[in-house]
């Protein structure tokens, strides 16, 4: 133990260590990450055309709801073939093909004339975001410099750059014509799959290819099982507030996606700056348990504003941004480090229990909704949070054992 401790480096060059490597990246890191940048555009893209696509094509919030919940379904369940098919074919054809699967459906997707098939094409979306998703941070972690925990940074800023963009392009096209965004999605997609095939050299198969069956073998450690139980519902706190707060805020395409540009911006800014100081602060598994019980408070805020304060429910979402911008850096780290399972086999694993949340949220959040009110589907959230804490405090010597390596 005191071996390992003198080996570590000191503090300060660790961190002038970690800043350098940080922004010195080879080109195919740079192109995978704008890429990754795209592909996470596509979760928020339809916030802000929400409403429209119901006006449009005559269907209820709970039917629209149905783009993020087959979307994100479909997406949970592919996440268990993502490892099998990269071990195979390789990390940049599956990164390809999941581009140009994205660029087929989304373009469907601007071509529906009704929401069921509009729901039908996101889901065939989904199965190239999860194509591209779980494969590209395993390849930015291969590539990349400076270590797994720049690495994985690297991809927060992406997922949180995306996820700020994402609303911001829907609002700016979707004002124009709600059919726009997804055409939209389709350019940028095409771009990343002609930068990627310029930039990113052939990846190399693993020594041992993955099998079907690994991703749920993996959940069988218990410190993978408990971030993945845990970062379910989570997600189904973080996916009620973009899925339904749109339909709460009683704004134009470009108010909506205003505001969720500011969520993002957020986002963005505390997975990248905000959460790795707090980490090596106070340790992974108190930032996560601590970040968690406020973003609760918040959501029950946001179900004590609905209906009544447009403002303060524009306030709590912003604020949401932060907290989940950190909680994002963390489970990430934490589904990639805390077992022994490869890195590739556990993102799978941890990815495919945590997307149901996001699958689950829309669709239940709006059938709240319209059946109790606008607030009971933000304390639902609330509770939602309260067992992601409980799941992660049972199980806080299974994380707190390999904090050492996360952080």
């Amino acid at each position: 133990m005191n071996r390992q401790a003198d080996t570590l480096p000191a503090p300060g060059n660790t961190l002038q260590a970690e800043k350098a490597s940080f922004l010195k990246q080879p080109k195919a890191v740079w192109a995978t990450a704008l890429a990754a940048v795209f592909a996470f555009m596509g979760i928020g893209l339809v916030d802000p055309i929400l409403p429209a696509i119901a006006t449009n094509l005559d269907a209820s919030p709970s039917e629209v709801s149905l783009l993020f919940t087959s979307y994100f379904l479909v997406t949970a369940l592919a996440m268990l073939v993502t490892g099998f098919v990269s071990s195979r074919i390789g990390g940049k054809k599956t990164l390809l093909i999941g581009l140009a699967i994205i660029v087929v459906f989304s373009s469907l997707s601007g071509l529906s004339g009704s929401v069921g098939e509009l729901v039908g094409f996101r889901a065939g979306w989904g199965l190239g975001n999860a194509l591209f998703v779980a494969t590209a941070l395993a390849v930015i972690v291969g590539v990349a410099s400076g270590g797994a925990g720049i690495a994985i940074i690297l991809y927060e800023a992406a997922l949180g750059l995306g996820i700020s963009l994402g609303p911001l392009l829907g609002a700016l096209l979707g004002g124009w014509q709600w059919r726009a965004p997804f055409f939209g999605t389709a350019v940028l997609m095409a771009a990343a799959f002609i930068a990627l095939l310029a930039l990113l050299p052939k990846t190399p198969l693993p020594e041992r290819k993955v099998r079907l069956r690994d991703p749920l073998l993996a959940l069988g450690h218990k410190g993978l099982r408990t971030t993945a139980a845990s970062g379910l519902f989570y997600n189904y706190g973080f996916f009620t507030i973009l899925a339904f707060t749109p339909f709460i805020l009683g704004m134009d395409a470009y108010g909506i996606g205003a505001v969720f540009f500011g969520w993002g911006v957020a986002v963005a800014v505390f997975s990248v700056f905000v959460a790795p100081v707090l980490q090596r602060r106070f340790g992974a598994v108190k930032v996560l348990t601590g970040t968690l019980f406020v973003l609760l408070l918040d959501l029950a805020g946001l179900g004590l504003a609905a209906g009544h304060s447009v403002p303060a429910v524009v306030v709590l979402v912003i604020a949401a941004g932060a907290l989940l911008g950190i909680n994002n850096t963390v489970y990430t780290e934490l589904a990639m480090g805390v077992s022994d399972s490869p890195r590739p086999v556990a993102s799978s694993g941890y990815n495919f229990v945590r997307w149901m949340g996001g699958a689950l949220a829309p669709f239940l959040a709006a059938q709240l909704g319209e059946h109790f009110g606008p607030q009971v589907p933000f304390y639902a959230g609330a509770v939602a949070m309260g067992i992601a804490i409980l799941v992660a405090f049972s199980g806080r010597k299974y994380l707190t054992a390999h904090e050492p390596h996360l952080v």
